[in-house]
């Protein structure tokens, strides 16, 4: 077996794209084979870079995917193709799971086509006719040449196999043969693999501009500021309105070396070749100036740029650069296009470290629940406690929530820990019942990923069954801004249900009112920032003074968050909110800490 190391296969993949030669994937593929690759090396750089990867990256890891070839057993070939349908189909966003089971798919398709092609052969000695893995016949398969005889005609049959299902779902958007059970998911794949070949188009585009340009390269990446706030002011009918608009406008501004695409959402990527920075920076006004104003509405775009300074970097790569520069550009209030700077890896560290663990967490119970009291001003009393969720990584320590909810809040994960809390405050609850406290609440978080679906339900309702509490202890909390039609279907049904609802962060948002109106809370919990706003002036404790009679007319409870000075304690109690939460009282624990302090509060 032959071993490269980094210099040999830079020196020959630098080699192979002398020129920028357009070739095939068989001619790349009998190329690479020429140049003693081995088949699970030549197959997998064939495909390589079309789907953003380094080729350089992408023959490394192939050479130990190829590995079992070389102890006579599965084709190289098989184990390449596994790696191209990964590259094609998943393993880069963790939301796409329907996307990954999908690319399984492929990957068996391939897998069946394959053998029926090699007349039931899948074993690299079966094909050869000889063992890689025994001397004697290495060396008949060396004088033989055996390699250059054989290898070709199965490269050729496997990329046969493979740019047929790609070439489908290319031009059909992905049509799958569906029994009856996988009919229900249908429609939902369909769309995120039309959404793939979008990518994939767009990624061979940038591959083909990087490699033939002799320009600097520009990744942009923009969003719309504020985006949801639209979407609940105006509907999501107007927000996707906004986004065509903006796909509109990008089509008029991009000339045929200029590329886009909607990554998701508002998130919009666009690819440009350049001179200097302040003819990129006129491009990035152009796109600003044209996306101002949508009937009438005010847009804010943020954008984040990466300017590339090495072209042999996975695609994916400049862009993970250009989002990173883009949340930094969403946080600063002086400028809206922000530089891509070398300290934003630690972002990306972090985010990667955090989804490569997260599962783990769980697993091995890394997250843990605190509890931060909620207390009565007039009885200095605890009536209740929100149940709030800690990671301590038994290698990195404490990972704070402000790093990585908004990870775990973007990829969907939140449901998985939300889950775990439940279970741990249902467990809790349970424990003080046991000794005779029946009057101490613990609210846990309902985010807007389990409202889109009912199944959640399910798991609380399980919860309960399985501690044998009352339904009236488990309260749940619900954030103002997550308030669309939808969202109060679901509300309703829990209230019916008979749970105890909290509408969590009222007045972080421009819709409060209508929640209210629209959606069955039972407590309101007054933001903290909402609180020291209103304490700065004679006029917002004003606005306090009636927000607090309105609740009491509307038959609601009131919670006052983020208490933490002696003067908000007295203007509450003074107002009539006499429930507050806060590090005056006492600041989030471990749930251990918590029942002794409970415990003692009840006199037990």
């Amino acid at each position: 077996m032959l071993v490269y190391n980094d210099d040999m296969i830079e020196k020959k993949c630098r080699f192979f794209w002398k020129g920028v030669i357009i070739l095939t994937h068989i001619e790349k593929a009998t190329d690479f084979l020429l140049q003693e690759f081995h088949c699970s090396q030549a197959l997998a750089g064939a495909f390589a870079e079309e789907f953003g990867y380094n080729l350089k990256n992408v023959m490394k890891i192939s050479t130990c995917f190829g590995g079992g070839m070389h102890r006579g057993e599965l084709c190289g070939c098989i184990t390449a193709a596994m790696m191209i349908f990964g590259m094609a189909f998943g393993l880069y966003d963790p939301q796409d799971k329907e996307l990954e089971a999908f690319g399984y798919k492929n990957a068996d398709e391939f897998y069946y086509r394959f053998r029926d092609k090699m007349g039931g052969k899948t074993l690299c000695r079966e094909i050869l006719g000889k063992d890689f893995s025994k001397p004697d016949e290495l060396a008949e398969i060396r004088r033989e040449g055996l390699v250059k005889k054989v290898c070709p005609h199965v490269l050729q049959a496997s990329i046969e196999i493979i740019e047929d299902i790609l070439k489908r779902h290319e031009e059909d958007g992905g049509y799958i043969r569906l029994n009856a059970v996988e009919f229900e998911a249908a429609e939902k794949i369909q769309t995120v693999i039309k959404s793939v070949n979008k990518q994939n188009r767009f990624r061979n585009n940038v591959h083909d501009l990087l490699l033939s340009s002799g320009k600097k390269i520009g990744f942009i990446q923009f969003d719309v500021r504020r985006f949801k706030i639209i979407n609940d002011l105006y509907g999501e009918k107007f927000g996707d309105e906004v986004l065509f608009f903006i796909k509109d406008n990008l089509k008029e501004l991009c000339n045929d070396r200029q590329f886009f695409l909607n990554l998701r959402s508002d998130v919009f990527m666009v690819v440009t070749e350049y001179d200097t920075d302040k003819q990129l920076l006129e491009f990035i006004r152009s796109i600003e100036d044209a996306s101002a104003l949508f009937k009438n509405v005010k847009l804010q775009l943020a954008f984040g740029v990466y300017s590339v300074d090495d072209k042999g970097m996975e695609i994916r790569q400049m862009e993970d650069r250009a989002a990173m520069a883009r949340t930094a550009a969403k946080e600063n209030i002086v400028s809206n296009v922000i530089f891509y700077e070398e300290q934003f890896k630690e972002l990306l560290y972090t985010r990667k470290f955090i989804e490569e663990n997260m599962h783990s967490a769980i697993e091995e119970k890394q997250f843990k629940m605190y509890l931060q009291p909620k207390y009565s001003i007039s009885q200095n009393k605890i009536v209740g406690a929100e149940a709030l969720v800690r990671w301590t990584h038994p290698g990195r320590g404490m990972i704070y929530p402000n790093e990585f909810i908004p990870v775990l809040e973007e990829n969907g994960f939140i449901k998985m820990v939300d889950y775990y809390i439940w279970e741990e405050a249902s467990h809790f609850i349970r424990n003080c019942m046991d000794i005779g406290i029946n009057d101490c609440p613990v609210s846990v978080n309902v985010s807007r990923h389990h409202l889109k679906e009912m199944d959640f339900i399910r798991v609380l309702m399980e919860d309960i069954k399985k501690h044998q509490i009352e339904k009236s202890l488990l309260e749940l909390e619900i954030t103002e801004t997550a308030n669309d039609e939808q969202i109060g279907q679901v509300a309703m049904r829990l209230k019916i249900d008979g749970f105890t609802l909290l509408m969590d962060d009222f007045g972080s948002g421009y819709s409060s009112l209508n929640v209210l109106l629209e959606t069955p809370f039972d407590v309101i919990k007054l933001d903290k920032k909402f609180m020291d706003n209103m304490m700065a002036s004679d006029k917002g404790k004003l606005i306090l003074e009636h927000m607090v009679s309105m609740a009491q007319e509307l038959g609601l409870g009131l919670l006052a968050e983020g208490v933490e000075t002696k003067e908000q304690v007295e203007l509450l109690d003074k107002i009539g909110c006499d429930n507050v939460q806060g590090y005056y009282f006492a600041r989030p624990m471990p749930q251990e800490d918590f029942f002794e302090l409970l415990k003692k509060d009840r006199g037990i």
